[in-house]
């Protein structure tokens, strides 16, 4: 089994940083693909951003400019640098990898509140 466990959410100011982590942990061989995803009250899950194991980056249109996703391959560990935090990244914030053997597991999710 894998387990991914993510930290670094909490209450923020907006024009606020924040930096997201998540480490795997367990049975992870090969990680392919490392990204973070977003929901928001009431909304789906949407792609924040992500990462191949190469290191090419993908963003949504949304944060581009503001975030930074990065990764530690030796520490199976997943970033997200957000500046210029805006209210409306407010939203429940959770990791996904992907192995080599494209199966797909997911933290539980970190809770990042941006007031205004």
């Amino acid at each position: 089994q894998v387990q991914l466990v993510e930290s670094g959410g909490g209450l923020v100011q907006a024009g606020g940083s924040l930096r997201l982590s998540c480490s795997a942990s367990g049975s992870v061989f090969r990680v392919n693909a490392m990204g973070w995803y977003r929901q928001a009250p009431g909304k789906q899950r949407d792609l924040v951003a992500d990462i191949t194991s190469g290191g090419s980056t993908n963003y949504a249109d949304s944060v581009k400019g503001r975030f930074t996703i990065s990764r530690d391959n030796a520490k199976s560990t997943v970033y997200l640098q957000m500046n210029g935090l805006k209210p409306e990244d407010t939203a429940v914030y959770y990791c996904r990898i992907t192995s080599s053997f494209g199966n797909h597991y997911w933290g539980k999710g970190a809770l990042v509140f941006v007031s205004s």
